[in-house]
């Protein structure tokens, strides 16, 4: 199993390197990231924007260009397409969002003549690495569905599934995380728990063992689940914190990165191939993360 970061760098240069389509990559962090992941081994990148403003960023940041391959498209939208486009035609495995609106992107992604759509739903998955803790939390869904129902819930778990087994997680533990873990037909995201959870029961969410409602302390905590003397099997060792909507994700995204000063990585999965989307607000050192984590599921795909 992937344990840390340090585990995803090192895993990621044996299994790529992987080629990134960069949209918009006139971006300081994403540049720092990317040459960063070039220097490391684990993937090469075609960067798609506005070629003076990236070169430009480049000089101000001691950034050599001439490893990279660089498409001049000033238009947010054009550049965002394009870079879709090199992955649906087989020229990259995998596409990163530079300085464009996350809506742009994923127009993009989901054009119907060169996009990378499946039918599948679209869902973020973070990774984070957190400081007293022996192994890597996934969290989702924080950014991309706002109130899934439980089709979509069940597909959120199986995209998260994927990324896990990427990280060599065999047979994640997944926790549907609630206000309490205790079903309450007054909080439809607990019923909605216990629904996934008879789901996975009965083979219908593969790969992996779905448990819920849990309250998050008891999720990821086994002294919290045998103080409340819980016993099912996820109870304290969730891989996979699975939350309601994106408010209760994004707040405990942003409380990982803020509070418990976690490392974190963001991939968009359920089209062709990985999306990398990080906030504007991550460090490049999140970037380039993001970048080893989708290598790894990019690994799985090509």
């Amino acid at each position: 199993m992937i344990r840390s970061f340090q585990d995803v760098m090192k895993i990621a240069k044996e299994r790529g390197p992987k080629i990134l389509s960069v949209a918009c990559a006139q971006d300081a962090d994403v540049l720092l990231a990317v040459n960063a992941a070039k220097k490391e081994g684990i993937a090469d990148a075609i960067l798609v924007g506005d070629q003076s403003a990236i070169e430009e960023i480049a000089k101000e940041n001691n950034i050599d260009l001439s490893p990279f391959e660089i498409i001049d498209i000033k238009d947010l939208a054009e550049a965002s397409l394009k870079a879709v486009e090199l992955v649906s035609t087989g020229k990259a495995h995998m596409v990163m969002k530079g300085l464009v609106d996350t809506s742009i992107i994923l127009k993009a992604v989901l054009n119907a003549e060169v996009g990378l759509r499946t039918g599948n739903v679209l869902s973020h998955v973070a990774v984070f690495d957190v400081p007293g803790y022996d192994r890597l939390f996934l969290v989702t869904d924080a950014a991309m569905n706002i109130a899934p129902d439980l089709n979509t819930k069940k597909q959120i778990i199986e995209n998260a599934v994927e990324v896990a087994r990427a990280l060599d997680i065999e047979e994640p533990k997944v926790g549907v995380i609630c206000a309490k873990e205790k079903a309450n037909p007054k909080m439809p995201d607990t019923m909605d728990a216990q629904a996934l959870e008879e789901m996975n029961k009965k083979g219908d969410i593969k790969n992996c063992l779905v448990g819920g409602p849990f309250a998050l302390d008891n999720a990821v905590s086994l002294e919290a689940a045998k103080h409340k003397g819980i016993s099912h099997p996820v109870a304290g060792l969730a891989d996979i914190l699975m939350c309601g909507d994106i408010e209760a994700g994004n707040v405990l995204y942003k409380s990982m990165v803020f509070f418990a000063n976690a490392k974190n990585a963001g991939v968009i999965v359920g089209a062709k191939a990985p999306v990398v989307l990080t906030s504007r607000a991550d460090s490049d050192e999140a970037k380039l993360y993001s970048i080893a984590l989708s290598v790894l599921c990019a690994a799985k795909l090509f």
